[in-house]
């Protein structure tokens, strides 16, 4: 037995599902979409971290978008039941109470790695003196694309600009003790903090609001990447002073691939409308837009660093996943999802195995709704065997299984199912 949060775990099956009967949440199941197995049944869908599942309601407003486009053509832009023209203002709300900012801090657009350019083409400008980019290793393979071509762009070397933050011999992820070291010792050459809330192959939180308040100190500029924390964790931008942050909207927010992604921009700069960006007409003067005048006025907030009419076949999907997160709440979610993954660590610790490991932090501060399962000897073998049994998780080079128990659609039996399968393939 575990004790966490006032729940003492047991691994059994009677006690997964008396979980689930006692969760307030267990019925937002239903409002989703789950893959089925070979067998015809739900299949243990572990995988909201790479794809949410799609909710029920996307059916619906998908077919208003295509009939309002049928029916009206270009009229759409104005007489569609959801007008394109101010598309992107249906998400503000939404979006704002999931990242906790104001809605003027936020805009939906373009995607992830588009975002990730036009936030450093404002918050990176680099000196002789300090133009250094701080990430962190094992970061997502399109952020430190993006930043090194910066660095470039920029006329520096990478090898003297990207500064790779990496854990202790020894240790799994990197310890907040060194990066606060790091901030006192290194922070008057950095630029930018570019970290991931939530590395997306060991599952660490980050402490963002701890960070920022350090490197702020030390004048550096602080952005994350919320690939992996927009929808999973409960985030408080506004308040945590941070200057940037860009997210998708494909994984924990369920709406559906490529979907249209999030910026965040702290009111401090987003008001300021002599900051340096790179320009698009519908970041332009809303009441002056269509005027088509050649001198560029910037929208107050986040949405001045809009480029273009929003994606409306990629956008709808997010507008009635949002409307879940706003009947349930970030709080109650995050509670849920730390139980539910507590419950997924106490089990996999019940096998007895040097197989593998978590090298997700144990504190439930420290992570999220991700495990990451470390296979000895890089053994693919492993997850070949759960993923023919049913489940739908994924495999990260070099030896990693991801699994994701999304509060929304998961519940304590998937997680206590998945287990099972897990020991199995490792006796077999």
């Amino acid at each position: 037995m575990e004790t966490i949060a006032e729940t003492t775990f047991e691994n059994t099956l009677e006690f997964a599902k008396s979980l689930d009967k006692s969760d307030e949440l267990r019925n937002y199941r239903n409002e989703f979409y789950i893959p089925k197995n070979k067998d015809g049944q739900d299949s243990i869908y572990l995988c909201g971290n790479s794809l949410g599942l799609q909710p029920k309601g996307v059916d619906s407003i998908m077919h208003q978008e295509l009939a309002d486009w049928k029916e009206l053509g270009v009229e759409g832009h104005v007489h569609a039941k959801n007008p394109w023209v101010s598309y992107e203002e249906l998400l503000t709300e939404g979006l704002a109470n999931v990242v906790g900012a104001k809605p003027s801090e936020v805009v939906a657009m373009n995607t992830l790695s588009v975002n990730l350019h036009l936030m450093m083409a404002s918050f990176y400008r680099p000196t002789k003196e300090r133009f250094k980019i701080v990430i962190e290793e094992s970061a997502f393979p399109s952020d430190q694309y993006a930043v090194e071509s910066q660095i470039k762009f920029h006329g520096f070397d990478p090898k003297d600009g990207l500064v790779i933050l990496k854990p202790r011999e020894g240790n799994n992820y990197i310890l907040q003790a060194d990066i606060d070291q790091f901030i006192e010792d290194e922070g008057n050459s950095v630029a930018l903090f570019m970290l991931s809330g939530v590395n997306y192959y060991t599952g660490q939180v980050f402490n963002m609001k701890h960070i920022a308040e350090l490197a702020q100190k030390k004048g550096c500029k602080v952005g994350f990447d919320l690939a992996h924390g927009v929808g999973n964790l409960n985030l408080k931008l506004h308040d945590w002073n941070i200057d940037f942050a860009v997210w998708c909207s494909y994984k924990y927010l369920n709406s559906g691939p490529g979907a249209v992604a999030g910026c965040f921009v702290h009111e401090r700069h987003g008001n300021d409308p002599d900051l340096p960006r790179f320009a698009g007409w519908w970041g332009h003067n809303k009441e002056r837009r269509f005027l088509m005048e050649p001198e560029f006025e910037p929208i107050l907030g986040a949405e001045g660093w809009q480029l273009s009419n929003v994606p409306i076949f990629s956008s709808a999907p997010l507008v009635e996943s949002l409307k879940l997160f706003e009947e349930v709440g970030m709080e109650k979610l995050n509670q849920k999802s730390s139980k539910l993954t507590g419950y997924l660590d106490f089990l996999i610790n019940e096998i007895p195995t040097d197989r593998i490991e978590i090298i997700t932090p144990k504190d439930p501060s420290e992570r999220g709704c991700q495990l990451s399962i470390r296979v000895k000897n890089a053994d693919k073998s492993l997850y070949e065997y759960i993923s023919n049994q049913g489940v739908i998780c994924d495999w990260r080079e070099p030896d990693v299984i991801r699994v994701a128990p999304v509060p929304f659609y998961n519940s304590f039996e998937d997680v206590f199912r998945f287990v099972d399968l897990l020991k199995r393939g490792i006796n077999q």
